[in-house]
């Protein structure tokens, strides 16, 4: 069965709740991509590709484009807030879980189902911030949020780099966990807030901390964020956002649908696999891996953040954004 959006949709859903991703056979591709696996597996095709990776790999300079853009992204909108704060502007008030940007509520999706669960009932201005921020992501792609919004994330890249060397000197190991971990805590902590009547997940959660320190200054609960980013350096790569914080996972529902995503076009991919390393998520890069791809130009799934470093790191711009409905493509992926 070739894919549509329909199938494609619920794939990446599965994929995003921890299902891990399945090798296509040659009845799940389209014609175009059979066609083009074909071409790829020919001897002289297989060898212009290999010579193409032997010298990409031996070209040490990489783009950090986005990477800037992103930092700039966090760095800015989460100082609107401190400005707001500190300045008495009035124009952002409060923080990332919660605030009224000049007179228009935001809620964060996950922070609000876990306070209307402990006080079981709902709250009016929750429920208007909670449909701003939904629709918001519905257009720009849910786990936008994760990486270029996040205060947390910005601080986890960093540490991420200084597991990297560390890994690379042999110091450390990356322990990988399984992914459904994230699920079973939304449960978990979903269920415990409507029993206990408090929000446990967002005492501990490091990006309402980090929001509200940076705004309030409050500085004493930073130290459960140094011992997440010392777990992360020293353990498991990413631990917290890989695979405990369900703020994704709501964020990856509110935009399954977005026209905004990143594509992935199997024609100009050597499928050497650098992309695959640097995501936050790998997972959703299946498609990169030669056999893998069920269309020749694919929609990176829900669960992708957005991130654009495997924009950064792509030789030949295998992978780029684009704009449902917008951007020209020469073969529709709806």
């Amino acid at each position: 069965m070739t894919p549509g959006f329909l199938s494609r949709t619920l794939a990446g859903l599965a994929q995003m709740f921890g299902r891990a991703p399945a090798k296509p056979g040659p009845d799940d591709m389209t014609p175009a991509m059979r066609d083009l696996l074909a071409f790829k597996k020919t001897p002289d095709e297989r060898k212009r590709r290999k010579e193409a990776i032997k010298a990409e790999r031996e070209d040490h300079s990489t783009s950090n484009k986005w990477r800037w853009r992103r930092w700039a992204s966090i760095v800015a909108l989460n100082g609107l807030f401190v400005a707001s704060y500190w300045l008495d502007l009035q124009l952002v008030e409060g923080a990332l879980t919660a605030s009224r940007v000049v007179g228009f509520h935001f809620a964060d999706l996950n922070s609000s189902l876990q306070l209307m669960l402990a006080h079981k009932h709902v709250v009016i201005n929750l429920v208007i911030g909670v449909t701003t921020v939904a629709l918001l992501y519905v257009l720009v792609g849910g786990r936008t949020f994760c990486s270029w919004v996040c205060p947390y994330h910005l601080v986890s890249e960093l540490a991420e780099m200084l597991h990297l060397r560390l890994a690379e000197k042999r110091l450390v190991k990356d322990h990988a966990l399984d992914r459904r971990l994230r699920v079973v805590l939304f449960v978990i902590f979903a269920v415990l807030a409507f029993v206990s009547g408090y929000t446990l997940f967002e005492t501990i959660s490091p990006v309402g901390i980090l929001s509200r320190a940076l705004v309030y200054g409050t500085v004493v609960s930073l130290i459960w964020v140094a011992l997440l980013l010392l777990v992360e350096i020293f353990w498991a790569r990413r631990f917290w956002c890989r695979y405990v914080c369900p703020i994704g996972l709501t964020y990856g529902m509110a935009g399954t649908v977005a026209p905004v995503r990143i594509l992935h076009v199997a024609e100009n991919c050597l499928h050497e696999g650098k992309c695959r390393d640097v995501c936050l998520v790998p997972h959703v890069l299946e498609m990169t891996k030669l056999g893998f791809g069920r269309e020749t130009e694919t929609p990176v799934g829900p669960d992708c953040t957005r991130c654009a470093m495997c924009l950064d790191v792509c030789p030949t711009g295998a992978l780029r954004f684009d704009i449902k409905g917008l951007t020209r493509r020469s073969e529709a992926a709806e």
